[in-house]
């Protein structure tokens, strides 16, 4: 029978996770924080991964078209998408406190309206086609432009405020809803439209 004594390096015993930092040596600490930090990784890409995320650019301030980008943004935040509004140009009226009140639905050049284009062209007829639309939107108990926007960004969505434009058209941003991320230029929003995995213009 052999007496050999065998080499430390084969008896070696994995470091048990439970033990007490205090009695692991140098190496052995920095196997086990590197370990750690692999795992964290792996979980942080895993949750990434399965969260969905949506990008849409909001560009028109027309009564019909505030309606698209809230509700696809409350809708996918309901479902635990990340989800980002970017509002430019006419997009940013929807932000503001007093004028999403006060959209207007233009009646000219509307094929779904029920009057021709001439009768649409007199003038008064777009405040006569926006109070049809609100009383439609009251009568049928739908969501107000206020109520969305509160909605969306109580789930979480960012309804960003372009900076060219609110330079550009003279916007206060305090007049702007709680909660409205401002300061957001063109590059940033290209940033996050490529990393999501929808993007949409409205």
């Amino acid at each position: 029978m052999s007496t050999d004594t065998p080499d430390s390096s084969e008896t070696e015993t994995p470091v048990d996770s439970n033990e007490d930092p205090e009695d692991l040596t140098p190496a052995e600490l920095a196997d086990e924080v590197e370990t750690l930090r692999e795992e964290m990784a792996d979980l942080r890409a895993e949750v990434g991964d399965d969260q969905q995320s949506m990008v849409i650019v909001a560009t028109k301030g027309s009564l019909d078209m505030a309606y698209p980008p809230l509700i696809l943004a409350s809708t996918a935040a309901a479902f635990g998408w990340d989800v980002t509004v970017f509002h430019t140009f006419w997009g940013l009226d929807i932000l503001h406190e007093e004028k999403s009140k006060e959209l207007k639905l233009s009646a000219v050049g509307n094929p779904s309206m029920p009057m021709p284009n001439a009768l649409a062209a007199l003038p008064g007829m777009d405040s006569v086609a926006t109070r049809m639309m609100n009383r439609k939107i009251a009568d049928n108990n739908t969501a107000t432009i206020e109520e969305l926007v509160d909605v969306s960004l109580d789930q979480g969505v960012d309804l960003q405020a372009c900076q060219m434009t609110i330079e550009l058209m003279d916007y206060d941003e305090d007049e702007f809803y709680d909660g409205v991320t401002t300061g957001v230029g063109a590059a940033t929003a290209l940033q996050r439209m490529a990393d999501a995995d929808i993007q949409l213009l409205v």
